[in-house]
């Protein structure tokens, strides 16, 4: 078995020795930041873009020195990889054909539109040997980063994630939108199942919820309260991790992270060093490396298939109350 997994390793090193090629699909808002990074990237080419806007993806590929594809199989043809930043209702469509093309696949948070969806973008992975990475990028988060050696035993966690209206991401619920976020972290930081979710929220601007609560209760014994708005004035990217025996404040929108310990009836509170990264670029990096060495990614499609089914729930819930 060892002699095997040695060879298939050569042989996708091999293989991706020379630069990667990898396909933009999606060419909007975060798509053009995508396309940014991806130049950043050294030994990873961009080959080409493909978006349903003809005119969208004429504009992009001059802007970045690259091929408009309009048809999607032209572009899967010519990349070993490719990156899909669509709109939700796009990804599986996208993604199913991709998949089936061979190629492996980054694909920006939320996984895909529905639950159903996702799984069957597991089967087809598995079926077809491709590597699928999630974009949860505040996995990526050098505050987030600079986090993880400090957690020992969270057993409460609040988070907010406030930011003012935009038309990006308004096509899904503010949970699928900006909540997902801090699901996808919670999952990661209390490694638990989750035994009970209370929510409750309200529609503004949007036909789908746009502020929301959540209260996730955990099997052992841990809790995480969360507040989502897209109707904010002021920008909040924070979340608070106690533990017995201290807390630690991350601010992901400002990168700055401290524990707070308590001794002698006093309070010490000391800033935990980060070292600062663009984190889309870091993520990008991260799969191609991980494709290059038959890895497993660090976001999985389980992990963003199970992020998912919370948010899922979370905006049942506040259905039952919010019509």
């Amino acid at each position: 078995m060892q002699n095997y997994q040695t060879e298939k390793l050569l042989f996708v090193m091999e293989k991706y020795k020379h630069n990667m090629k990898i396909g933009l699909i999606g060419c909007g808002y975060l798509g053009k930041i995508h396309a940014k990074c991806i130049k950043e990237i050294v030994n990873l080419d961009l080959v080409g873009v493909y978006d349903s806007s003809h005119e969208v993806v004429q504009e992009i590929a001059e802007q970045f020195a690259t091929k408009a594809h309009f048809d999607l199989q032209t572009l899967l043809e010519n990349c070993d990889v490719v990156d899909i930043v669509a709109a939700t209702t796009a990804h599986f469509e996208l993604a199913k054909q991709a998949i089936i093309a061979g190629k492996h696949c980054f694909i920006e948070k939320p996984l895909t539109a529905t639950v159903e969806e996702g799984e069957k973008l597991i089967e087809l992975a598995q079926k077809h040997n491709v590597i699928v990475q999630i974009g949860h990028v505040e996995r990526y988060n050098p505050a987030f980063i600079a986090t993880l050696p400090h957690l020992t035993k969270p057993f409460l966690i609040e988070a907010n994630r406030l930011s003012k209206f935009n038309v990006r991401g308004a096509d899904v619920s503010v949970v699928h939108d900006l909540m997902i976020h801090d699901i996808d972290l919670i999952l990661s930081i209390m490694k638990s199942e989750i035994i009970d979710i209370q929510a409750t929220g309200c529609k503004y601007l949007t036909e789908y919820v746009d502020f929301a609560t959540a209260r996730l209760l955990f099997a052992n014994g841990g809790v995480a309260n969360i507040k989502v708005s897209r109707v904010s004035e002021q920008p909040l990217r924070k979340m608070c991790i106690f533990q017995p025996e201290n807390y630690i404040s991350v601010n992901f929108q400002e990168k700055k992270v401290e524990k707070i310990e308590f001794q002698n009836n006093q309070s010490c509170c000391t800033e935990i060093p980060i070292k600062d990264c663009n984190a889309i670029v870091t993520e990008l990096s991260d799969f191609i490396q991980t494709v290059k060495e038959n890895g497993v990614p660090k976001v999985t499609l389980n992990d963003g298939l199970n992020a998912l089914h919370i948010a899922d729930k979370v905006v049942k819930k506040i259905l039952t109350f919010v019509k």
